[in-house]
């Protein structure tokens, strides 16, 4: 198995029957959910429902015969379990280069436990020193938005897909990209910025929200916890 395999396996040592799940999107939560799946059908889990956090994994849980159901039937999530693009060493997050970042936040803030899935080469002493934050704004005067953007200590550019046009997530908005030179230097102050602006729909930082990070390693994993 390849490293985003391997967190992936070792996610499901934390789930137990009868568990409402956040399902995260991405590469690496995709092997979590195929997994889940397999795992299910075998008869390995009993009673256990999903909440997707985008339609990619909504239709793909359906294919693996994962019983699926929504926050407002159950407004609290035992465990959510998803992706991460950085980790730092307090266990803060930039996601959402899968695009459902909204989702994804609206789901697994909402879960007990918030358990997180990557490879070792997510892991980063600053949040934004190797990607980009992804953040969703809303279609209408886009370019201002991007401009905005531009004007609080990064470089922001409209996410485009290879024809030209814009990325559109699955609840109609946009994305920008913004990369910090040396890292964000204060993602709390950062975030309260972004909540602030209109057109704004949400942002990549998911600050004090993991409960646990299971980081596979060429020498195995490695499992971090909040303090």
């Amino acid at each position: 198995m390849n490293l985003r395999q391997q967190a992936a396996q070792k996610a499901l040592d934390y789930i137990e029957n009868g568990m409402i799940l956040g399902l995260g999107s991405g590469r690496t939560t995709t092997y979590f959910v195929e997994m889940l799946g397999e795992r299910l059908q075998a008869g390995d889990f009993r009673n256990i429902l999903g909440v997707p956090t985008s339609d990619a994994t909504a239709q793909r849980a359906r294919e693996l015969g994962i019983p699926l159901t929504s926050l407002s039937e159950h407004p609290k999530l035992d465990l959510a379990v998803d992706g991460a693009d950085d980790v730092d060493p307090q266990l803060n997050l930039i996601k959402g280069l899968g695009r459902a970042l909204t989702r994804e936040k609206i789901i697994e803030i909402r879960a007990e436990r918030f358990l997180v899935i990557v490879d070792e080469s997510k892991l980063v002493k600053r949040l934004g020193e190797k990607n980009p934050l992804p953040v969703e704004i809303l279609p209408f005067e886009a370019a201002a938005h991007v401009h905005w953007l531009n004007s609080i200590g990064c470089r922001a550019e409209l996410w485009r897909e290879d024809d030209g046009s814009p990325v559109v997530t699955d609840n109609g908005n946009y994305l920008a990209r913004c990369w910090f030179e040396r890292g964000i230097p204060d993602a709390y102050k950062l975030a309260h910025t972004l909540a602030e602006q209109p057109g704004i729909i949400e942002h990549g930082l998911f600050l004090d929200m993991a409960s646990r990070v299971i980081v596979a390693t060429e020498n195995g994993v490695r499992i971090l916890e909040r303090e």
